[in-house]
């Protein structure tokens, strides 16, 4: 059945205008049953469309939070990514110092001024592997390990002698990952089988 709308407007055309217009003289029309569901389905479907937005806005930002908080946290631990990059190469050159020292103050030198300075670097290498450690920050020890692309740079092949094929056989430089994110990957030989 059709519903028919009843206005104030209708009513004042059809009606006598000769009186003073006073509402409360026009008589009240409710709205007819079809007209109020009609308004009631129409109200249902925004309430559900506005709770559907609520609950993505809502997840969204819960999104967006657990994005910033990640953020922040890496910011604190990898914020000193590149100051280790620096700082290994230092630690590279101390290493290799310290290697020469060694082979100049062996037992055959009476030097002692030589054998004093070779102590002392190995306190300042030891003492400067103990602070990477307490900031996170480790030397990979890839010898008879697999290689793995993201930690490891080839650089040369070696002749797989007791080794299998594939593993780390010597490293030429070594690698460093921050809290266990790569910041310098390992020069490394890998075995290869010898072709006769």
């Amino acid at each position: 059945s059709p519903c028919v709308f009843s206005t104030a407007a209708q009513q004042r055309s059809t009606g006598d205008e000769c009186g003073p217009e006073d509402p409360r003289d026009e008589p009240k029309h409710p709205l007819s049953d079809c007209a109020l569901e009609h308004k009631a389905i129409k109200l249902e479907e925004q309430v559900r469309d506005l709770t559907e937005r609520y609950r993505k806005a809502l997840a969204d930002s819960e999104n967006v939070r657990r994005r910033t908080q990640k953020f922040v946290e890496d910011a604190k631990l990898f914020g000193i990514q590149s100051f280790c990059r620096d700082l290994v190469e230092v630690a590279d050159i101390l290493e290799k110092t310290a290697e020469s020292a060694a082979e100049e103050a062996e037992p055959s030198n009476p030097n002692p001024t030589l054998k004093k300075i070779y102590e002392g670097l190995s306190l300042i290498e030891a003492k400067l592997q103990s602070v990477f450690a307490k900031h996170g920050l480790q030397k990979m020890n890839p010898v008879g390990g697999k290689y793995d692309p993201y930690d490891h740079e080839i650089v040369c092949h070696v002749p797989a002698e007791g080794m299998q094929p594939g593993t780390i056989a010597l490293v030429t430089q070594d690698g460093y990952k921050l809290h266990g994110r790569t910041i310098r990957h390992a020069l490394v030989g890998v075995a290869v089988e010898s072709q006769e």
